[in-house]
């Protein structure tokens, strides 16, 4: 049974959210504090943690910093604080997901469950032979036809593929795929992922139509395998 650690200060939601984890198969430990949580992760590892952005005598931040030193433990981080810079900052530090108040606890129960089949589908590459990558062509098949890629969509796609799952800010893709630009609007990176989308879609067999390229509202965009 996977073991969820649940870090959140408002007593009500913790056990609502515990509830439906629970009745979702989990086994769930919960704290109000953050220290404790803290104490509790390097006594007994958990397979994920939801963590709180403002919990007492330890924030959501340093425990992800402190965590990310010696684990790579998938957290999910929960805020009322809604502006992008803290939900990047927040993903920066280590989060996996990233989910606001208010929030519906079947949401976040899904959200616990897409990141452990992520982990999942990492332990077992060979599910996931559906892109091949050449490096020294800049050359990428999806379902073996080649996608006519260009530069800029070669090296998004290439670190998609490379972090399923990770999300990056418009920032972020936009420092990889030109760390000299200067002054240039961060929003660029839609065009180039609408035409990647379009590209990996024009390929795809008849019914196969998933979106791989999500966007993560208000942070940026995430390469996620379809769920069973």
């Amino acid at each position: 049974m996977k073991h969820v650690m649940l870090v959140e200060d408002e007593v009500e939601l913790a056990q609502l959210v515990r509830d439906y984890l629970e009745a979702a198969g989990f086994e769930v430990s919960m704290f109000h504090d953050g220290q404790e949580a803290y104490d509790s992760f390097l006594q007994c590892k958990p397979s994920l943690m939801v963590l709180d952005l403002m919990v007492p005598r330890m924030d959501g931040l340093t425990i992800t910093r402190k965590v990310r030193e010696q684990s790579d433990l998938p957290i999910i981080m929960v805020t009322a604080r809604t502006e992008e810079i803290d939900r990047v900052l927040g993903l920066n530090m280590g989060a996996d997901d990233y989910v606001c108040k208010p929030f519906s606890p079947k949401e976040l129960v899904a959200r616990v469950q897409a990141v452990l089949r992520r982990l999942d589908r990492k332990a077992e590459p060979e599910e996931n032979n559906l892109f091949r990558m050449d490096k020294g062509q800049q050359r990428i098949w999806y379902q073996n036809k080649s996608l006519n890629l260009t530069p800029t969509e070669f090296r998004l796609l290439e670190l998609f593929l490379e972090h399923v799952g990770q999300v990056y800010s418009r920032a972020q893709l936009l420092d990889h795929i030109n760390p000299d630009s200067f002054e240039v609007a961060d929003r660029v990176i839609d065009s180039h992922i609408k035409n990647l989308r379009r590209k990996i879609s024009d390929a795809a067999e008849t019914g196969n139509r998933h979106e791989w390229v999500q966007a993560v509202y208000g942070v940026g965009y995430r390469f996620e395998y379809p769920e069973d």
